[in-house]
């Protein structure tokens, strides 16, 4: 053993880990976030009625967990950085379980966005982490490859399950089941995740960046908070201007402060300036963005178009959820032989593809005809697509920055989405006029969800130029076996903190 094996950044290998359980903890971990984003939405008017939410007030059930998701992932991912990733896991699913029985709990609408806004701080803090386990634990070669398919088969049926469950359970067992079925999951997680290995050891020393921190949170909130309400403010409102522009100024402010202001950045602008990692977020924010309005254009389509109700909606999710663990596994049989671009190409072309017959939809149409054959495009293009974009997006980043790098791509997709549902939404309501017959409907939702291929088409003209001679390029050799290597060091750098290339 040398002096290097010890220098922070270069964890010895841990001969006991157990990479299965890890990846074990962390694919339950991503269902659980997953699941949660999708759940609650189809069970809002039960709670509406059992509330006594007003129209405008019912948004904060959403809003409330997307504000602090948003705001807070880059804290969360230097937490875990700084902190210990399984550390800042365990306390992030603490959090998370006790503010969904707290939410079931609720007893008037104060209470229940309240602990949506504290399952937002939890999740903050556990995806990211989660992430940064998973990249440290498996960083190269055909375990790499096999560890982020089951990732992406997880966070695709967490997300189409949670439409499921969320109809099933607001229709038999009351809208207080969709917040108490986190509670289990969380249990499991917690039982999972504190036996796996730790990973690599904490960076501490020198003084955190409190106003880089602020800086972040409060511009990605105001970023979040101006987009999303702009279903009641519209776009060139004075509100959502000075919102925005507010937004704006804060993470002009942040960009300052990390590239003179602080010696220990939140956010080291050379982790930015990589095109792999600039590249993979961009392309993240734009399958974010069109995958949230998709699934928004679908929903109301199949039930304010076609009259179906929420529980059978839910159902016909289902092939969506499918074809993506299709996709994740197809991704992780091929990622042994193409480059994880050429994946990311194939995969959001696919998706593409999928969208723009969704764009045909029409009010006489039916789920055979209209919806089915579409979902299972879109879907499989979307897995082949998932897990090769997180693994470009933290390939090659050094060991005490994985955290950092797990939530900057967890923000974009978060980010995108909240950025393409307000954007997208108003665009087709602005396409459906006035009156809302089932044709001007059918007629708003096609128009939004053809939009939504456009944006995939351009995430694949981004990884065919951005992505060109990066390391998304390259297939990764593969591994002996399925135990994880040590990782590579991370690259050297100069006073700045700017890498350079080997």
């Amino acid at each position: 053993m040398t002096a290097t094996d010890l220098a922070p950044g270069h964890p010895v290998a841990d001969p006991v880990a157990r990479p299965g359980r890890t990846l074990a903890a962390v694919a339950l971990v991503q269902f659980l976030v997953s699941l949660d984003l999708s759940v609650v939405n189809v069970g809002l008017p039960q709670i509406a009625a059992g509330l006594g939410f007003g129209p405008v007030g019912l948004t904060w059930v959403i809003h409330a967990y997307a504000l602090t998701f948003g705001g807070l992932l880059l804290l969360g991912g230097k937490a875990a950085d700084r902190h210990g990733r399984r550390r800042v896991l365990l306390l992030g699913l603490g959090l998370f379980g006790l503010a969904s029985l707290l939410g079931g709990f609720a007893q008037d609408p104060a209470q229940l966005v309240a602990a949506r806004a504290a399952q937002g701080v939890g999740a903050a803090a556990l995806a990211p982490a989660a992430l940064a386990l998973l990249t440290a634990t498996f960083p190269t070669g055909r375990a790499r490859v096999r560890a982020f398919g089951v990732w992406s088969a997880t966070n695709a049926a967490g997300g189409a399950l949670g439409v499921l469950a969320g109809g099933l359970l607001t229709e038999y067992a009351g809208w207080r089941a969709v917040m108490f079925v986190n509670v289990p999951i969380v249990a499991g997680a917690l039982a999972l995740a504190a036996r796996v290995d730790a990973g690599p050891p904490p960076v501490r020393g020198g003084r955190p960046d409190v106003l880089g921190a602020v800086l972040a949170t409060a511009g990605v909130a105001l970023l979040v908070l101006g987009v999303v309400r702009t279903d009641r403010h519209p776009w060139s409102s004075p509100v959502t201007v000075a919102t925005l522009v507010l937004a704006a100024a804060l993470l002009a402010g942040f960009v300052l402060v990390e590239r003179t202001g602080t010696r220990e950045p939140l956010l080291r602008p050379g982790l930015v300036a990589g095109r792999a990692v600039a590249g993979a977020n961009a392309y993240n924010l734009l399958v974010g963005a069109a995958m949230a309005a998709a699934f928004y254009f679908v929903s109301l389509y199949l039930q304010r178009v076609l009259g179906i109700g929420p529980a059978l909606t839910g159902v016909m999710f289902l092939p969506f959820a499918l074809g993506v663990v299709v996709g994740s596994v197809l991704a992780v049989r091929l990622g042994r032989r193409l480059a994880p671009r050429t994946l990311l190409v194939t995969g959001g072309g696919l998706t593409a593809a999928g969208f723009a017959w969704f764009g045909l939809v029409s009010a006489d149409g039916s789920f055979l005809t209209d919806v089915l054959g579409p979902s299972i495009v879109a879907s499989v293009g979307f897995g082949l697509c998932l897990g090769p974009v997180v693994s470009t997006a933290t390939a090659g980043v050094a060991a005490h920055e994985t955290g950092t790098a797990s939530a900057l791509l967890t923000s974009s997709r978060q980010i995108g989405a909240s950025l393409g549902l307000a954007a997208l939404g108003t665009v087709a309501h602005e396409r459906t006029g006035p009156v809302a017959t089932p044709e001007a409907l059918a007629d708003g939702y096609a128009f939004g969800l053809t939009l939504a291929a456009a944006l995939l088409a351009v995430a694949v003209l981004i990884a065919l130029t951005v992505l060109r001679g990066t390391g998304a390029t390259r297939s990764e050799p593969a591994a002996a076996d399925d135990v994880p290597a040590r990782p590579t060091p991370p690259p050297s750098t100069d006073e700045t903190g700017a890498a350079r290339e080997s």
